[in-house]
């Protein structure tokens, strides 16, 4: 069996979560006996879209015709639209019908979450499903020492820091995070994700550039940098209000870091507070939790410790299988 991992737009979303999603699906095949191409020239049994493009459409319609049984992988929905890009709330309402076009064609359908299945059955999608992780390469993600003094040293960071990871959007809770920031000016805060300021609004631009000075936005890191930002961060804060999974949220497990995450019901049945992570639901609140990890730093360890289990849960060799077995149900078991 060989699967079309389809995706368009590869340079646009290399630094988004649906081009982290699609390198992860590549690895984690890799770890099968699943053949895969990315050229919907090749010849395939079974197609695996992950974009929502004219091409993505095309592609659909090809396989239908030929009779291949395609799957769509759920990484957009109008909720997680909603408040990123500009004018992307007006644009929401269109995106969503077609979603319900896309993911009604579809064969089978892939959702990163139980939260996930939940939404898209709400726009009454009816299309048979399987709940898969993005997943994490526990073998990648990992602390290391050195990296961690190198970025330190890189941006004189002498101070407790803070870090996310993620496009700097007003959905991801970047005024959130901003205003943290201000309330610890003895404190580093560090944003690490690419900026696509042309296509920010005003308003979220105005915080960038107002942000106060231990914010630092480093923009897009190589993975060596981004290694040692999560091995040096004391707490790993990330505020966002609407997520399908939460990639970088499984990367910070991985690493051990201590995690502070917004209380959304994406993390409801994986993320338990007090256990592998610390939930809150406003500014006063994710305050009080960062105090906290930084005041009790036995505290602090458990819940990566912890928190490196859930991330094992989800590790790309986990994930690998399931979608080998995703595939082998859309095509009827048949593993040739």
């Amino acid at each position: 069996m060989k699967v079309l991992l389809f995706s368009e737009g590869k340079k646009l979303f290399s630094k988004s979560g649906v081009g982290i999603a699609l390198k992860h699906q590549m690895q984690a095949l890799k770890h099968t006996d699943v053949a895969f191409t990315l050229d919907p020239r090749d010849n395939y049994k079974l197609v695996h879209i992950n974009t929502l493009g004219p091409k993505s459409w095309k592609v659909l319609k090809n396989a239908k015709e030929k009779g291949i049984p395609v799957i769509y992988h759920t990484h957009t929905t109008y909720e997680d639209f909603r408040n990123s890009f500009l004018f992307s709330n007006q644009i929401a309402p269109f995106l969503k019908k077609q979603l319900i076009k896309r993911y009604s064609a579809a064969d089978y359908l892939i959702f990163p979450s139980k939260y996930t299945e939940g939404l898209i059955r709400g726009y009454g999608i009816s299309t048979p499903g399987f709940v898969v992780s993005n997943g994490v390469d526990t073998a990648l993600f990992k602390r290391n020492e050195t990296l961690a003094k190198e970025f330190r040293n890189s941006f004189n960071i002498k101070t407790p820091l803070i870090v996310n990871v993620g496009l700097p959007l007003k959905r991801k809770g970047l005024i959130d995070f901003a205003e943290v920031a201000k309330r610890f000016p003895e404190y580093r805060f560090v944003w690490i994700g690419a900026k696509f300021s042309a296509i920010q609004p005003l308003s979220i631009r105005n915080v960038i550039r107002k942000s106060p000075e231990n914010l630092l936005f480093p923009g897009y890191l190589s993975f060596e940098m981004l290694l040692g930002a999560l091995s040096a961060a004391d707490v790993f804060f990330f505020p966002s209000y609407e997520e399908n999974e939460g990639i970088a949220v499984l990367e910070a497990c991985s690493m051990k870091c201590p995690v502070v995450i917004r209380d959304i019901p994406v993390y409801q049945d994986w993320m338990i507070s007090g256990e592998n992570c610390l939930k809150a639901s406003d500014i006063d609140g994710f305050c009080e939790a960062i105090n906290t990890l930084l005041r009790d730093r036995d505290l602090a360890m458990k819940l990566g410790e912890k928190a490196v289990k859930t991330a094992q849960d989800r590790d790309l060799r986990i994930v690998g299988k399931k979608l080998k077995e995703v595939y082998l149900n859309a095509t009827g078991g048949a593993n040739e």
